[in-house]
C-alpha cells in the first residue's frame, strides 16, 4: 500500500518512518511538512537515516510541502488546525485517512464526519494496540462495577504536549461512560480545586499531569470502600502509536467510506 506521512519530520513522523520497515506491505511514497519547514527539500534518509531504520523509504525521497497525490492512504499526526484542509485534499484524491491528531474543535470534528461520507477514515485518540485493549477493559470493567465504584482517570505526558487532558484520557472517559450507559458530559469532572464538596455518585474524574519527557502514562482507577482496581498503560516509545497507525492504514485498504476506530482494526467491533 502506498502511504504518505504528514508531519514527517516531527516526533511521530520519524517514528512512523522507522516502523514502516516492519511491514512488507508498506511503501512510503511521500513525507510532507508544513511550508517553510527547514526539512523541506532534504532527503529523508539524510535527515533521519543515521538515527533509525528506514528500509521502507526510497533513497531519493525528499521532504515536501506538496500534497501527496500518489498515495493510497495518508497518516496524520499534525496539529489540529490543519486537519480540515488535509481532509479536503484526501477527499479530492480519494485517499484513505488515518487520523491520530487530538484536540480537535467541534467544527474540525464535523469536518471529519463530512469527509467520512466520501473516504474511509480510522479516527482514534490513540493508535497503540495496548491502549486500545485498555479501552476495552475499561468499558467492560465499568459495566460490571457500575457507579458504586468511584472512577478516576490520571494521565501524564511530556512538558511540550499542547492539549489537556490527552485525547487518550478522554477516550478512556468515553469508554468508561459507555460501559455505565451514561453521557460523559453530564458526569465528567476535569480536576478539582477549592471547596468542590463531596464527590457525587457516578462522577468520572479526569486529571492531567505534565513534566519531563514522559511519552504517555494513563491509569484508570475504580475505587470502592473495600478495594481499588487500577488499570494502567505506560508507553515506553512512540513506536507503539506508530505501529498501530500503520496497521490501521493497511486495514483501510478496500474499505467503504465511513468512520472506523481501532476497535474495528483489532476486531473488537464488526464493520
Amino acid at each position: 500500500m502506498k502511504i504518505a506521512i504528514l508531519g514527517a519530520a516531527g516526533r511521530m513522523g520519524e517514528n512512523l518512518l522507522r516502523c514502516a520497515g516492519k511491514f512488507e506491505q508498506c511503501e512510503i511514497v511521500a513525507a510532507t511538512e508544513r511550508p517553510g519547514h527547514p526539512a523541506i527539500g532534504s532527503r529523508v534518509k539524510a535527515v533521519c537515516g543515521a538515527l533509525m531504520n528506514v528500509e521502507a523509504v526510497p533513497d531519493d525521497l525528499c521532504y515536501t510541502d506538496q500534497w501527496p497525490g500518489q498515495a493510497e492512504a495518508v497518516i496524520d499526526f499534525t496539529f489540529h488546525t490543519t486537519v480540515t484542509d488535509h481532509l479536503a485534499n484526501a477527499v479530492k484524491n480519494g485517499q484513505a485517512y488515518v487520523l491520530g491528531t487530538t484536540g480537535l474543535t467541534d467544527a474540525e470534528k464535523q469536518s471529519v464526519h463530512e469527509a467520512a461520507a466520501k473516504i474511509p477514515i480510522v479516527w482514534a485518540p490513540n493508535m497503540s494496540l495496548g491502549v486500545n485493549l485498555l479501552f476495552e477493559l475499561v468499558r467492560r470493567s465499568a459495566a460490571v462495577l457500575g457507579p458504586d465504584y468511584d472512577a478516576e482517570i490520571v494521565e501524564m505526558h511530556h512538558r511540550l504536549k499542547k492539549d489537556a487532558p490527552s485525547g487518550t484520557a478522554l477516550g478512556l472517559a468515553e469508554a468508561l461512560a459507555a460501559g455505565r450507559g451514561v453521557d460523559l458530559k453530564e458526569v465528567a469532572c476535569y480536576g478539582r480545586e477549592g471547596m468542590p464538596g463531596e464527590r457525587p455518585r457516578g462522577e468520572i474524574g479526569i486529571h492531567a499531569l505534565r513534566g519531563g519527557a514522559v511519552v504517555g502514562d494513563h491509569t484508570v482507577m475504580f475505587v470502592a470502600d473495600e478495594e481499588r482496581i487500577e488499570l494502567t498503560h505506560r508507553a515506553n516509545s512512540r513506536e507503539a502509536f506508530a505501529t498501530g497507525a500503520l496497521r490501521a492504514a493497511l486495514w483501510l485498504q478496500g474499505r467503504a467510506p465511513g468512520i472506523y476506530t481501532m476497535r474495528h482494526v483489532l476486531g473488537f467491533e464488526s464493520v
